[in-house]
């Protein structure tokens, strides 16, 4: 393998010789795209649920973000060597105008005039959100080696902090802009807003950067550039199926695609070690700095994603967040981790050292989650808070010191392929992490639900614990109905007040079958659950309520009585007193009748005004009797459906923070292997300008 080892010839220095001014412009143009490309993660999230309801595609649900996944991730190293070899400019440039490009087609997906293509609106959507990450890798990849072609070793940490910031403020302002533009103007203006941005920071760097070239001639290695993509590609497609649930991981398709991403990473490694401008150089991982860096890296991003994710599932399930500002209350991680990024930066410009701040901001990190790893279902929000900040001033020295580091340790023209291999495995390691703490998060939980509901049934007695041990032990067998996880859970209080105005309308149903309570009986969620027998009971109170159905029976019970008794025959009033269903005292009078006085009208007439009587008192009690006993009974079911529901709830509640409180335990150990890959990193200073040293105010690109 040869290897550019010697300065390229006619390279140029852009850091000592652009002025300041142009260098802000260049860098305002950046932080634009950059912003793009972050925002884009974030933004699209809150509209994902109106934008399946409208395109009918909810299968292809999780396929939008995984499709910007898959091809950010894979295309980022190929866009590093790229612009090694063609320049920065053009490469971003590039990467913007596809960029756009795909934002533009986003939001046309389901209009009239593409018809079928694609197979309809959602899969459209899908293919545009492929091409959005195809342009969006440039983005990200590119952005990053730009700083160290602008600035002097000794300035980089400051300016890649400013880095590390956008990314912060995109996760706090992407759900709150995706929200407004969903519910204010449409959904497809949360990717048609990308256009104006992109527009504007294409125009800055057009008309004020240079190209940014490292001066390598060299040929593009196109088939390393194929084989990374099938070894990236599968392997995140294996991951993020895993992790869902879509496949099982010992399925044919699961293994499948890990062998074919294993024989690819072979065939990669091989052609890499033979090319003469790699896409990866393999000597890069002789350099010390780079090869722990990207360990380090691949540690970090395991469990900064990780933490995201699951604090936004614990503040949903746990502290009853709803979904929807689940993004924004993540908002103090956010702020721990611009104050984080952004004062490394800047201390680690005034120290000239940058491997104890890195060590510091870790083992702050592996505080914060320990501190993460030690709620419960009872944490206050507070709490929280404080424990989101500790984490983000840790993570946050992560975004710009090791992009930093690496771009010391190579030789300038290597800038590039470095800087994009440092992200590449940062954005592995966070789809790798987030598939293996998923599959904790789903083990765990169900084991721990498992645990809660039987410790909820032990406390319990009569219907509630035995339906409360049936689900424990349904969920153990895997019989139990899988949940959304990002539904937000009801909290005991609307819970119990639900369950209060379903008593009340059962009680106006039962008393007086007034027709909208009993509508709203039958709408109830919770008599909705119950099987069909107990639901046909609570809701098949006929019109007028239960006193009027015993009204009905008395005048039922009359007419027959009366019929008989004008009949004149003794033979059908002793049938009818040996009728069972008959008040017994009834039956008793009717057997008293002697046949005689059935001949005479008059006798007729004062035997069923006595009858009469006598019955009209029977139904008043019977009326308060029978409404009573049919109360009592639904309100008991109610009341047991009430503990139930209160119980399932605490129940998932606990189980949920006992898993994620799991989780952050194990992040405790990527955050300690992480701080181990970069003790042993070299400890090298930032080269200082000498006393007195100024850019040079002109270039010849300018």
């Amino acid at each position: 393998m040869s290897a550019h080892t010697a300065e390229p010839e006619g390279r140029i220095d852009y850091a000592k010789t652009l002025d300041m001014p142009t260098k802000r412009l260049i860098l305002f143009g950046v932080l634009l795209g950059l912003f793009l490309s972050a925002l884009d993660q974030t933004i699209v999230s809150t509209a994902l649920p109106r934008i399946t309801q409208e395109l009918d595609g909810l299968s292809l649900y999780s396929w939008v973000t995984t499709a910007y996944l898959l091809t950010n991730t894979a295309l980022v190293p190929i866009y590093g060597k790229l612009s090694d070899l063609y320049g920065r400019k053009p490469i971003l440039m590039i990467g913007i105008v596809i960029f756009l490009i795909g934002s533009a087609l986003c939001g046309l997906a389901g209009e009239p005039f593409l018809g079928n293509l694609f197979g309809g609106g959602m899969m459209q959507l899908v293919v545009f959100r492929g091409l959005q990450g195809v342009g969006a890798a440039a983005l990200g990849s590119v952005a990053f080696a730009i700083i160290a072609d602008l600035f002097e070793p000794v300035d980089r940490p400051r300016y890649q902090g400013l880095f590390g910031a956008v990314f912060g403020l995109s996760s706090v302002i992407g759900p709150l802009l995706g929200g407004f533009l969903t519910d204010q103007v449409s959904w497809r203006w949360v990717f048609y807003v990308n256009l104006p941005i992109g527009l504007i920071a294409l125009a800055f760097i057009a008309s004020k950067m240079p190209r940014l070239a490292s001066g390598l001639k060299a040929r593009v290695d196109w088939l390393g550039a194929f084989l990374i993509l099938v070894f990236a590609v599968p392997l995140l497609l294996a991951l993020t199926w895993g992790a869902d649930g879509n496949y099982a991981w010992t399925s044919p398709q699961i293994l499948g695609l890990f062998g074919l991403s294993a024989a690819s990473l072979v065939a990669f490694l091989f052609v890499e070690s033979r090319h003469e401008s790699p896409i990866l150089p393999l000597t890069l991982f002789k350099n010390p700095t780079f090869a722990w860096g990207a360990l380090a890296r691949f540690m970090i991003g395991a469990g900064f994603l990780g933490a995201i994710l699951f604090l936004s599932l614990y503040l949903v399930q746990v502290q009853g967040v709803s979904a929807t500002a689940a993004g924004t209350a993540t908002i103090p991680l956010t702020v721990g981790l611009i104050i984080g990024a952004i004062g490394s930066g800047q201390i680690a410009s005034r120290m000239g050292r940058y491997k104890p701040l890195m060590l510091i901001g870790l083992i702050t990190a592996g505080l914060g989650f320990f501190a993460l790893s030690t709620l419960n279902a009872d944490s206050s929000y507070t709490s929280v808070v404080i424990r989101m900040v500790l984490l983000g001033l840790g993570l946050g020295p992560a975004l710009p010191l090791y992009t930093t580091a690496l771009q010391l340790a190579v030789k300038p023209w290597e800038i590039g392929v470095a800087t994009s291999a440092g992200q590449f495995f940062q954005q592995m390691g966070s789809t790798i992490g987030t598939a293996i703490f998923g599959a904790i998060l789903t083990a765990g939980v169900s084991s721990n639900l498992a645990t809660q509901f039987a410790a909820q049934a032990a406390s319990n007695q009569g219907t509630v614990a035995t339906t409360l041990q049936k689900i424990s032990d349904d969920i153990r067998s895997g019989n139990a109905p899988t949940g959304d996880r990002n539904a937000t859970p009801e909290n005991p209080e609307d819970v119990k007040a639900r369950f209060a105005t379903l008593r009340e309308n059962i009680t106006k149903a039962i008393q007086t079958g007034d027709q909208q309570a009993l509508t709203a009986v039958k709408n109830d969620a919770f008599i909705k659950s119950l099987p069909e027998d107990a639901r046909k009971q609570l809701t098949g109170i006929p019109a007028g309520g239960v006193p009027a159905q015993v009204k009905a029976s008395f005048a039922q019970t009359y007419a027959t009585v009366e019929q008989a008794v004008n009949s004149g025959d003794a033979a059908q009033v002793q049938a009818l007193a040996a009728n069972p269903q008959l008040p017994q005292a009834l039956r008793d009078n009717l057997a008293k009748i002697p046949a005689p006085a059935l001949a005479s009208p008059q006798a007729r007439a004062q035997i069923l005004a006595g009858i009469k009587q006598g019955l009209d008192q029977g139904e008043a009690q019977a009326e308060q009797q029978v409404t009573e006993q049919a109360l009592s009974g639904a309100l008991s079911g109610v009341n047991d459906g009430e503990k139930i529901t209160l119980a399932s709830a605490r129940a998932a509640k606990v189980a949920f923070a006992d898993t994620i409180s799991s989780i952050y335990r194990y992040s405790i150990i990527v955050a300690a292997l992480a701080f181990l890959a970069t003790l042993m990193m070299p400890n090298l200073e930032i080269p200082r300008r000498a006393k007195g040293e100024r850019a040079q105010p002109a270039h010849v690109e300018i």
